[in-house]
């Protein structure tokens, strides 16, 4: 779909899909198949809801919800009033869920029923909701009823049966799409400006890099909440005028099942989820298929492996939710480039520094830093936090604060990250976020939060800690103590308690011992 920068918006995309690829399908889940003009339609009323609901152009919209065909339709609705998704992990809970639709300045959030309780604990911490719209709400009645005050609680039944609107806003490529949240490696957690031609351009690079067409069925198992499920699956089908086939979560026991259910031609997993796979005992649908592709990201730890087993090509890409995707390993690729995250996409550079901003040789490691070659191709800041993303650009470059190392021929090869942020089941966690509610334990005087290597060959959740004099740490209580106060992904697996923990002369915990 060929079309000016300045025509490049979601809404544009969905409206000429539902003209010209009207019948065709384009989503797939579980036994059902909705056709282009089919999602077009509903997320047309669902748009028409919003706005009966007081939702306008540019206002921020949070979405706690499942892996379901309303959850894209929400989205879809949002991009065509040109009002903002702010999407909320599920797990989150606590201070952090309170933090991020209070910081991103929500007007309404849309989430399930089975987040409501968790929710209103902490709802009066965000002082410009106006609305809470529950799935499903009824038949059986608002789980809602009475836990948010005079909140205006209104179900998705009527949402979702409102007329569409008869005029739609004109959105501009500039106006923000997504507002994502990082890990928070360095702070709080920062909201991503992601703008609508920013996703439609690094969309396109992907469909057209992995030659991807009309004929191809995107399978996605990884949460609508995260970036990849959306980026790698959702608008990649959408752009090249394919299919996407929605899972409602991973399962590696049905994972190829699932595969050959939907026809899917390609998939986006993590590279930990391949492990899983690889333990699997093998089963008659892992070769009988039509799966072309399997986008991994990291690439996995035995990806010949993988490749030889299951009859698929392993691609694989670098993409930093800060700034935007930057580099790309094809299909086509060279397979003895494997193991690296592929080459830079032509709309982004990519260069390997030392610490005096220098580049280093190839081979050697430095930190991976990025800069975009045209107007538009990067991510747009991060959102009342101007001054963090000034920081992290000097000497004309991005600072990511991951490590790696590029060959002769240009292949980027990640070889680690920054040292507070944690990658647990495809999760990012920040260190610092998990010590703030181990500080709050009565009996903890300091801590130090960081990653160990697992079983699985990714992260696991570390916590050394340093008691108050005269207290002593009872290990069950703690992980009771860290499990009602975050997401499960961010508890610790292990703990250790040390008579101190070694620092620095400004007393500063040093990690790295």
């Amino acid at each position: 779909m060929e079309m000016p920068l300045r025509e490049k918006t979601l809404a544009r995309i969905l409206r000429e899909r539902a003209r010209h690829n009207g019948e065709h399908p384009y989503l797939l889940f579980e036994d059902r198949s909705y056709s282009y003009a089919e999602a077009y339609a509903l997320s047309a009323r669902i748009a028409g809801g919003l706005w009966a609901n007081g939702v306008r152009p540019k206002q921020h919209v949070a979405i706690m919800m499942e892996n379901r065909p309303e959850t894209v339709w929400l989205n879809f609705a949002l991009a065509l009033i040109g009002a903002v998704a702010v999407p909320v992990n599920n797990a989150s809970r606590g201070e952090l869920l309170a933090y991020y639709v209070a910081q991103s300045d929500s007007v309404a959030i849309v989430i399930d029923s089975a987040f409501v309780e968790r929710f209103a604990l902490v709802y009066e911490q965000c002082p410009l909701l106006e609305r809470i719209i529950e799935f499903p709400g009824i038949p059986k009645g608002p789980v809602s009823d009475g836990k948010f005050g005079n909140l205006p609680v209104t179900p998705w039944q009527a949402i979702a049966a409102a007329p569409p609107l008869s005029a739609l806003p004109d959105v501009e490529f500039s106006d923000t799409l997504h507002i994502i949240y990082s890990s928070g490696s360095t702070g709080r957690a920062k909201g991503i400006l992601a703008p609508n031609v920013t996703a439609v351009m690094a969309t396109e690079s992907l469909v057209r890099l992995n030659g991807l067409d009309n004929t191809d069925v995107m399978y996605a198992c990884l949460p609508l909440f995260h970036g990849n499920a959306w980026y790698c699956s959702l608008l990649p089908a959408l752009i090249a005028g394919g299919t996407a086939a929605l899972s409602q979560r991973f399962s590696a026991s049905s994972f190829w099942k699932e595969i050959v259910q939907h026809g899917a031609t390609h998939c986006s997993l993590l590279g930990s989820m391949t492990n899983f796979l690889l333990l699997q005992p093998p089963s008659p649908e892992e070769r009988n298929h039509r799966l072309r592709v399997c986008l991994t990201v990291p690439t996995p730890d035995a990806p010949d492996e993988f490749e030889e087993r299951y009859n698929v090509k392993i691609a694989s890409l670098y993409s930093l939710g800060d700034f935007g995707l930057a580099t790309v390993l094809s299909p086509n690729d060279p397979r003895d480039k494997l193991r690296s995250a592929g080459r830079p996409r032509p709309e982004m550079s990519v260069a390997i520094l030392d610490e005096h901003d220098l580049p280093v040789p190839s081979g050697e490691v430095g930190e991976i830093c990025l800069r975009n070659n045209g107007a538009w191709v990067a991510r747009q800041g991060y959102y009342k936090m101007p001054e963090l993303f000034v920081r992290a650009t000097r000497n004309l470059w991005f600072h990511t604060g991951d490590r790696g190392w590029m060959d002769e021929d240009g292949y980027l090869y990640f070889a680690g990250r920054n040292s507070e942020l944690i990658r647990r089941r495809g999760e990012n966690i920040s260190a610092l976020d998990v010590e703030k509610v181990i500080l709050k334990h009565p009996a903890v005087a300091n801590a130090a939060v960081f990653a160990v290597r697992s079983e699985f060959q990714e992260d696991e959740v570390m916590a050394s800690i340093q008691c108050r004099e005269g207290h002593t740490l009872d290990f069950v209580d703690m992980v009771e103590f860290c499990a009602e106060r975050m997401a499960y992904f961010m508890v610790p697996r292990f703990v250790e308690v040390l008579d101190a923990l070694p620092v620095t002369p400004t007393e500063k915990v040093e990690k790295y011992k």
